[in-house]
């Protein structure tokens, strides 16, 4: 039997990929290795841990009770060792190299652009990774060097910068509400066609409880019946700007669109928005002038887009 300590990186990465692939062929493509090495490295971790990993279902390859119970700690290994390669990539005391930044794909898109390009003009050594979901990818495993958060982060040894108040209010096109007409209270928009999220995460709990929190007497939005549902932010904005109906999105955004008004805007729902680190990153200059830069950038575009949100937390 191989001992544990002998266990190669490589069998644990090519164990993940077929975890998320579902398939050795697919594990190999991705990997770029043949699919006799990938069939070889699961059978050496399968010798090492002493029971089988995968098997086989109409479906691809089934990970058993023991790939599942490993795979947490696989993925710590995978985070500790693209954190170390993105250690390794810079000059010591130089901004260059890697900076992995985690942020919702409507902060990544609709916002990040013009501050990465201004940091890579400045410094063209420096090599930006963009992890754009709603996941909370974690600072302590090292998942990303950086988030932007729009819930207040709980982690002890973080350093995190309050940005400010982003905003969401209901919105449509002109032309959708020349067709439909504007809706004047919020019962009314169950007479419209509706743009929302498919699934509640977390997030969107968080943001219908402040809603609630500040006028218990709105109604609740889990009420409305969504007639496009999408799981994207950046989808259901790109909806909302094709006229298909009225959805929620940043109010400083669409004041940025001339097709886009806001209806009912009375009603408005907070978005408190952070950036932070680990502070073991504070002695990474890579780092700490990424993260100075979207502390800067971000609350440069509240100010000029939505000069109206309220500075401070309420």
């Amino acid at each position: 039997m191989v001992k544990s300590r002998d266990v190669s990186w490589d069998f644990y990465r090519t164990f993940l990929s077929v975890l998320r692939d579902g398939s050795l062929s697919a594990a190999a493509r991705e990997l770029g290795i043949t699919q006799p090495t990938a069939v070889r490295h699961i059978g050496a971790l399968e010798e090492a841990v002493g029971f089988p990993l995968f098997i086989r279902s109409p479906h691809g390859l089934m990970p058993t009770e023991a790939a599942l119970a490993l795979r947490p700690y696989a993925e710590n290994l995978a985070a500790t060792a693209a954190a170390l390669m993105r250690a390794a990539s810079g000059e010591v005391g130089k901004i260059e190299g890697t900076v992995r930044i985690s942020a919702s794909d409507i902060i990544g898109v609709e916002m990040l652009p013009p501050i990465v390009a201004a940091m890579q003009e400045i410094h063209p050594r420096l090599e930006i990774e963009l992890s754009l979901s709603d996941t909370l990818e974690d600072l302590l495993r090292r998942e990303a060097d950086i988030a932007i958060r729009m819930t207040e982060p709980q982690q002890d040894a973080i350093v995190m910068r309050y940005i400010g108040n982003f905003r969401l209010g209901f919105h449509a096109t002109r032309d959708y509400l020349a067709k439909a007409g504007i809706p004047k209270v919020m019962e009314e928009l169950n007479e419209h066609r509706m743009v929302g999220f498919d699934r509640k995460t977390p997030f969107i709990r968080a943001a219908i409880q402040r809603m609630r929190a500040l006028d218990p007497e709105i109604p609740d939005i889990e009420d409305i019946c969504f007639e496009i549902r999408a799981d994207s932010n950046l989808a259901q904005l790109a909806m909302i700007r094709a006229s298909a109906g009225i959805g929620v999105c940043q109010i400083g955004l669409a004041r940025k669109d001339p097709r886009l008004v806001q209806v009912l805007p009375d009603i408005d729902i907070p978005l408190h928005t952070w950036v932070a680190m680990h502070e073991n990153l504070k002695t990474s200059p890579r780092c700490r002038a990424m993260f100075s830069a979207l502390v800067e950038g971000l609350k440069a575009h509240l100010k000029e887009t939505d000069p109206g949100a309220p500075p401070q937390r309420r």
